[in-house]
């Protein structure tokens, strides 16, 4: 099976065109004497733009092409022709692509929504013909305009997955397998840590059509938020995550308490970024097969007064209907309500 390597995080040159500069020309026809300033302008130069585009979801592309330049602009001709415009260069990049300047550390822009453009480095102005110079006294003027320089700028492009439900857990707690069981995403399935190295993308569709983006972040552990595994440089993605599954193991892998890890995963989202606690989420309780799950699940519920939880076993794809049906109404029919409810509210205002 071919590795495929995931990149969320590049730095890239951009490199505008240049600016056509302005032509000084006169008109020189048979039985036209003096016929007078023709110069023509130069073209704008290209600009380098990144385009939103739902089908790409890693910037590996740019970690192999980091210099990205756009075409210089031609300068003016003679009678009166306009130099042409430089080629703007644009790439790819997936929903969710945060741009920083990485000489000041100013934040550029981000593209969230498919077709979405941002241009990251403008192309220069053509200069003006000695056509625009004339008048009554200056009949025969040899003046112009250089065109501009294109913009120069050294950038970091970072992904933050644009998803509606992120799965949380640690590592072999299943959440690759919960993954695989509600959508059609097939990530590596390994009974070892780590199995997931980057976050894979997997598509709930409902029987109604309706559709969920769900993200299986690679397994974090105790000092994620420090770098420690690979929890730190993943936990990005959680952020635009409308919705979280903390997915607890309930058979005690690795001798692991269900109550500490969940414990533990709080607090790594809070330690990373505060406003993570704001989150919705529930609980699934993964491996109920296990003879002793049944006891340590309501050792979870006493201890961490979580409820309801959702007892599964993700391998058997046993138990999954309810947390679809809860996705569902959460999303769907809840929302709903809140805008009906607005609308009429709105209505009688």
């Amino acid at each position: 099976m071919k590795h495929v390597v995931f990149k969320d995080r590049v730095k890239i040159y951009a490199r505008a065109g240049n600016g056509g500069n302005g032509c000084v020309s006169f008109r020189r026809e048979k039985f036209i004497p003096k016929g007078g300033p023709d110069g023509g302008d130069g073209g704008n130069g290209g600009s380098v733009i990144l385009r939103c585009d739902e089908n790409e979801d890693s910037l590996l592309p740019l970690y192999y092409q980091p210099h990205q330049r756009a075409k210089h602009a031609q300068h003016g001709m003679g009678a009166q022709c306009h130099g042409r415009n430089g080629e703007d260069c644009v790439a790819k990049v997936p929903p969710g692509t945060v741009v920083t300047d990485a000489d000041t550390g100013d934040w550029v822009g981000e593209l969230l929504h498919p077709g979405e453009e941002l241009v990251i480095a403008q192309g220069g102005r053509g200069g003006i013909g000695n056509i625009h110079f004339k008048s009554s006294t200056n009949q025969t003027p040899r003046q112009f305009t250089e065109g501009t320089q294109g913009e120069e700028k050294n950038l970091w492009l970072e992904l933050k997955l644009v998803a509606d439900v992120g799965l949380v857990g640690y590592p072999n707690a299943g959440k690759s397998t919960l993954l695989s069981r509600l959508t059609h995403a097939h990530p590596k399935i390994a009974p070892y840590p780590f199995t997931t190295l980057n976050p894979i993308i997997g598509t709930l569709q409902f029987e109604n059509f309706s559709r969920l983006r769900i993200a299986d972040i690679p397994g974090l552990i105790d000092g994620a938020h420090e770098g420690v595994g690979l929890g730190h440089q993943f936990l990005r993605h959680i952020e635009r995550s409308r919705f979280l599954i903390f997915v607890i193991d309930m058979a005690a892998t690795d001798q692991r308490n269900p109550v500490d890890d969940f414990l533990h995963l709080r607090e790594e989202l809070r330690l990373h970024n505060e406003a993570l606690t704001c989150t919705p989420y529930i609980v699934v309780a993964n491996k109920m097969d296990d003879p002793d799950a049944e006891g340590r699940l309501r050792d979870f519920v006493d201890r961490t007064g979580e409820e309801p939880v959702y007892p599964i076993c993700a391998e058997l794809g046993e138990g999954l209907d309810p947390v679809r049906e809860f996705l569902y109404r959460h999303f769907f029919e809840t929302r709903k309500v809140l805008e009906e409810s607005a609308e009429q509210d709105h209505a009688d205002d």
